[in-house]
């Protein structure tokens, strides 16, 4: 199949499949008249590829997911290990989106968001400096 037809299979842009193939994620045959020529096997990698990268695992992380994939004799410990890393790293960006969000509530709790130049969000922004 062409590009555009493992783009539909995968849901995956085409973009996203001809960077895949860049960074050798994927390898389609070429045709010869040089036009990708895509498998099943390799829409198969791209959905395993799409579904990794929507749970957060980054490009590195899906090769060594791929290469586990791959091999018949892999422990499923360690594919556990990296979805258990991936769940205490989603948890550590949990925990700065909640400081984050309450800073921000706190400034624009205390904003009195009328008519007025003053505002403690744009204070504190500007790190108490004043133009």
């Amino acid at each position: 199949m062409n590009i555009g037809q493992a783009s539909l299979a995968s849901h995956l842009p085409t973009k996203t499949i001809r960077y895949y193939e860049e960074i050798e994620l994927i390898r389609p045959t070429r045709a010869g008249n040089g036009y990708r020529t895509y498998s099943e096997t390799d829409v198969h990698r791209l959905r395993f590829l799409q579904r990794a990268r929507s749970l957060g695992f980054s490009i590195d992380e899906c090769r060594l997911l791929l290469s586990l994939y791959k091999d018949r004799n892999r422990a499923s410990a360690d594919v556990k290990r990296l979805a258990l890393e991936k769940i205490t790293e989603i948890e550590r960006k949990l925990s700065e989106l909640n400081s984050l969000k309450s800073t921000l509530s706190a400034l624009a709790e205390n904003c009195h968001g009328d008519d007025k130049p003053e505002c403690p969000i744009i204070d504190d922004l500007a790190g108490g400096l004043k133009h």
